[in-house]
């Protein structure tokens, strides 16, 4: 298919749309949708017509948490069957050994590639390990989101608070406060664009309470307001968090967030499974977004993130899969089908639907990262759209379209479209040769095998 640019390009009749007044489908030109396309047909002559009577058409999956380089180290057999923190210990000194940045690279190509398969047009990724190859970790990332015309949220994230001072992390995984600080200023100069239709934009994020200084955090909230950014961590995923916050800080975890000057609506939170009624209450009056993560909950068996209850208090809810060593893969699709499981198995059968999930996974994680110009299929947004077929035999009796993607385990876009581009044509990347990523990508995630 062509390049959209400034035809007017008519997506037509597909089976269903992910919005309301679109039964003929929608049309897009500029990179833009422009017009829903109702029972009338398009209001205006169009340059192109695509016949979309296979698909249903989602908006362009978000991902608002992830861990691309953790694709090297899936299935360990020195991490599997654990929770969080032990989890963690035996896969440290993996990463702080083997990690260079050809191996880098190799897992972050992988893991975009992977999620642009699933219909995600947007990534973020929690960047915190940084090898002594590796300085411009973030420019790696930053390219290979290009090379494939995906959406980026660079995050610029840090440890530097190690074993030996009390936290878990391989002392190998540590950065100095002045390098962290440093990089981050350079990364939000040279990549941070918070513009309509922007393909990168940057957010300061210090990894964990866990493994971080007090200072390094004050001092990136502070980054954060001079270059108008965002910012991320992780919160509240497990019990063992909040045990090391009263131990090291004499508070809770969402006390100590507020302590260093980060409860404001420029911070979205990975995981935030363990908050009480009142710290919920607090993060929705100040807007915090919060990034679910259902399927790296269960495989660690961190507990279940209260997604009713904050969306009430008035927190923003976004979807993402985390790392692809406790999800074990980097699919949104999946992701979104766990999320509405788990929702149901907490609040009953009919208290979480499948468009829930979905806004999730689009609307609400857009807005977790800022972003009004993404995340719903409506005339002004970009056109960044996944169309899935239903031709599979899991598909086969479904009566409701959209609702079948979900409940009938979708999992392989059939066309993926990134500001009007398309980036995935038959369920395939369009200049990727997976058979030669799975062998590089399978070599180098070999090493991660030997011993430390």
């Amino acid at each position: 298919m062509a390049d959209t640019s400034e035809k007017r390009v008519w997506l037509r009749d597909p089976i269903a749309v992910f919005a309301e007044g679109a039964e003929r489908g929608l049309v897009i030109s500029g990179g833009k949708i422009v017009e829903l396309v109702g029972s009338e047909g398009p209001t205006a002559p169009c340059d192109e017509i695509v016949d979309a009577s296979r698909h249903v058409v989602l908006p362009g999956l978000v991902n608002t948490h992830h861990h691309f380089f953790q694709t090297l180290t899936r299935a360990h057999p020195d991490a599997i069957n654990k929770e969080l923190f032990p989890w963690l210990k035996a896969l440290y000194p993996r990463w702080g050994a083997h990690l260079n940045r050809d191996r880098f690279r190799l897992g972050v190509r992988l893991a975009l590639t992977e999620l642009l398969m699933s219909g995600c047009t947007t990534a973020s990724d929690h960047l915190f390990v940084f090898g002594v190859d590796m300085p411009d970790a973030v420019d790696i990332e930053a390219e290979e989101a290009e090379r494939l015309g995906m959406r980026i949220a660079l995050t610029r994230g840090a440890i530097n608070f190690g074993s030996k001072s009390g936290g878990i992390a391989d002392e190998r995984l540590m950065q100095d406060y002045d390098t962290v600080i440093a990089d981050c200023e350079r990364v939000l100069s040279k990549y941070h664009d918070a513009s309509e239709g922007s393909f990168r934009c940057v957010a300061v994020a210090p990894c964990a309470p866990f493994n971080v200084t007090k200072q390094l955090m004050i001092d990136s909230a502070a980054l954060a307001e001079k270059y108008d950014c965002r910012l991320h961590t992780h919160l509240g995923e497990t019990l063992d968090e909040d045990e090391f916050c009263l131990a090291h800080f004499g508070c809770r975890p969402l006390d100590y967030l507020e302590e260093v000057g980060w409860l404001n609506e420029r911070v979205w939170l990975a995981h935030g499974i363990h908050f009480d009624d009142d710290e919920i209450r607090r993060l929705g009056k100040h807007r915090i977004g919060v990034c679910h993560c259902p399927t790296s909950n269960m495989v660690l068996a961190s507990g279940i993130c209260r997604t009713k209850e904050l969306e009430a208090a008035g927190a923003i809810v976004g979807l993402g899969v985390d790392g692809s060593a406790s999800n074990d893969n980097s699919n949104l699709m999946e992701s979104i089908r766990h999320a509405l499981m788990l929702g149901r198995l907490r609040y009953g059968a009919e208290a979480v639907t499948h468009q829930d999930a979905i806004r999730w996974a689009t609307e609400g994680s857009a807005a977790c990262l800022g972003r009004k110009d993404i995340g719903r299929i409506e005339a002004g947004r970009q056109a960044d759209l996944a169309l899935f077929t239903l031709d599979e035999l899991r598909f086969s009796g479904a009566g409701d379209p959209i609702a079948a993607l979900v409940l009938c385990g979708a999992h392989r876009a059939d066309r993926v479209m990134v500001g009007g581009k398309w980036r995935v044509l038959d369920g395939a990347p369009v200049g990727v040769d997976l058979a030669r990523l799975r062998h590089e990508h399978g070599a180098a995630a070999r090493a991660f095998l030997e011993a430390v």
